[in-house]
């Protein structure tokens, strides 16, 4: 972000502190999962660790969707909190990555709950390939594309980033899908 510019490094560490913050919840979440998934698999019981994972995940999707809003309507206050009034560009850079990044936040939730799923069915080599494949094939690729070889810039980074979390969410999901549905059998 840096070799785009200074304000653009500013903005996107802004966007990223907000992330980091609303990651908090989901995270917890998907450590709740962990244990009640892990609990269920252990009693034998595919019912519960399916009705786990749902659960965990619907409450991550509504917390991240109602901070999601929160962000989207509230990011050039966002903005203005941490940059005051003198930074006019930079606050406005910040308020557009709020709003793409608001794509990423709903999907940053949904993977970190799946995952916690997942690692209550003790499974955790998978997902660690398909981190490699969204965020380093998909996500980091894309941003590169996106980020500098259009105009898009820091704009572009942030989709590409986006882009990586959500196929990292999808493929958390259906491979819990997969693994819950083998249980049931």
């Amino acid at each position: 972000m840096g070799l785009i510019s200074t304000a653009a490094l500013a903005a996107h560490q802004i966007a990223l502190q907000i992330a980091a913050i609303l990651f908090m919840v989901p995270f917890g979440i998907g450590m709740a999962a962990t244990v009640r998934v892990g609990h269920a698999v252990g009693r034998a019981d595919a019912p519960a660790v399916r009705r786990a994972g749902i659960v965990a995940t619907g409450l991550g999707i509504a917390f991240m969707s109602a901070m999601t809003l929160c962000v989207i309507l509230g990011r050039f206050a966002i903005a203005e909190i941490f940059l005051g009034e003198a930074a006019e560009a930079t606050a406005q850079l910040t308020a557009s990555l709020l709003l793409v990044g608001s794509t990423f936040f709903i999907a940053d939730g949904v993977q970190t709950v799946a995952a916690g799923a997942l690692r209550g069915m003790n499974d955790t080599r998978l997902p660690l390939l398909f981190a490699t494949i969204s965020y380093w094939l998909i996500g980091f690729t894309s941003a590169c594309l996106l980020g500098f070889a259009t105009t898009l810039g820091a704009v572009g980074i942030w989709i590409g980033l986006s882009a990586g979390t959500a196929a990292h969410a999808l493929l958390l999901i259906l491979r819990f899908r997969l693994l819950s549905n083998r249980l049931a059998m």
